[in-house]
């Protein structure tokens, strides 16, 4: 009985790990890395979209990163408040559902 209940919770954290692994697929920066921007308004579908395209945009100044990546480790970015604006537009683009 035992073996039971330690494999029902070891299948059950895996499941957890791969439930969490799987929402944030695709979104090296999320919510927490970018918290510049307010994605409380979001459904996790929305959230998701809209992390990932400010995870696949590129910042425009010329420093190669992508623009979730340098909103977030980047504060010295001459064009950090545009960055965060895009990021914003994003978000408001998601809850629209376009």
């Amino acid at each position: 009985m035992r073996k039971i209940l330690v494999w029902t919770i070891v299948i059950a954290g895996a499941a957890a790990f791969l439930y969490i692994a799987s929402e944030n697929a695709g979104v090296p920066y999320d919510d927490r890395a970018i918290a510049v921007v307010d994605f409380s308004s979001l459904d996790a579908k929305a959230k998701k979209t809209a992390l990932q395209s400010a995870n696949r945009a590129r910042c425009t100044c010329g420093c190669g990163m992508q623009l979730a990546q340098c909103v977030a480790t980047d504060s010295t970015c001459p064009i950090r408040t545009d960055n965060i604006e895009r990021i914003k537009t994003m978000v408001r683009e998601a809850a629209a559902g376009t």
